[in-house]
């Protein structure tokens, strides 16, 4: 097998892996409305209080080359009014492709009546690239070729909006606004390497009674040439402590997740989604996520306790 044949093959058998689900190109999670910041930059110091969410992801377990995922999130607002930082990490592993992103957060809240807000955030960063191709292997296993890994940096920059009040909340984002290209050696393997993905977010609070609450969320990511993906959730929160609720992501996967308020400033969170597509019928356990939350609670601040988002 000639070096340029293999590499291409190798190369191919990477980027089938990446792109398996193109609308999946952004990193996937069954618990985003624990980690808002990491798709939309608006979402800094809503909150009213430092705030800092760590999730891991390991996505269609007994597959080989199946996506793991680890998510970093903080932020605060500042002392000056109206404004906040943040600044979120990601790292992204399917096959022989690595992702790891970096950005951070700057967010302006503009007041309105009743307590309604809109902050408008934008985000600077970028991401590192790396396809190892160590971890690809020839269909001829007498075949012994040596090849090097491509890794490429990529600075890019990502806008958002989130409006909100007490219980109610509606946010679009663009967290990558630069489509780039992958390329070795100035040759270009792939165009729109990076797509421009848009998120829409929206959820509400229902008051069933004096310790029971309803919340409904619902996320929308859209890119081109690619089917929307669609998740909703509904989670009811038991006497200010304890999450459960179940998600449904249209034409691929059903899911439950649970989070419990350890404290006033931390909670944990699992969640769970089996796949309803043509994954089911593979070796496949299923997906599963766990988060972590550290909040410098203020009651003084905000809307006051619980936060429901």
């Amino acid at each position: 097998m000639k070096l340029d044949t293999f590499k291409k093959t190798a190369c191919f058998i990477a980027l089938l892996l990446s792109f398996s689900s193109v609308a999946q190109q952004d990193e996937q999670s069954s618990m985003y409305m624990f980690n808002p910041l990491q798709f939309n930059p608006a979402y800094a110091g809503s909150r009213g209080d430092l705030s800092a969410t760590a999730i891991v992801r390991s996505q269609w377990v007994g597959i080989n080359g199946a996506p793991k995922s680890q998510f970093l999130s903080i932020n605060s607002p500042l002392m000056i009014k109206n404004m906040a930082i943040g600044a979120h990490l990601s790292n992204d592993i399917i096959g022989a492709k690595t992702r790891t992103s970096f950005y951070g957060d700057y967010a302006y809240t503009l007041n309105f009546k009743n307590g309604k807000r809109l902050n408008l955030g934008v985000s600077l960063g970028g991401e590192q690239m790396v396809i190892d191709y160590n971890q690809l292997k020839a269909a001829d296993p007498t075949e012994s070729v040596v090849l090097t890994s491509i890794s490429q940096l990529n600075f890019n920059s990502g806008v958002g909006a989130y409006y909100f009040s007490e219980k109610f909340f509606a946010g679009f984002s663009i967290p990558r606004i630069f489509q780039t290209n992958l390329k070795d050696n100035s040759v270009v393997i792939t165009n729109t390497f990076t797509r421009r993905h848009y998120f829409f977010t929206a959820g509400y609070v229902f008051k069933i009674n004096s310790v029971i609450d309803l919340k409904t969320s619902s996320i929308v990511k859209a890119v081109a040439n690619a089917p929307l993906s669609v998740d909703l959730n509904a989670n009811l929160f038991f006497f200010k402590k304890v999450w459960a609720g179940a998600m449904y992501r249209f034409h691929e996967s059903l899911g439950v997740n649970v989070a419990y308020q350890i404290r006033e400033s931390l909670m944990f969170g699992y969640a769970f989604d089996y796949p309803i597509n043509g994954l089911n019928r593979v070796n496949n356990s299923g997906s599963h996520e766990i988060m972590l939350n550290y909040s410098m609670n203020n009651r003084k601040k905000a809307f006051g306790s619980p936060r429901y988002f």
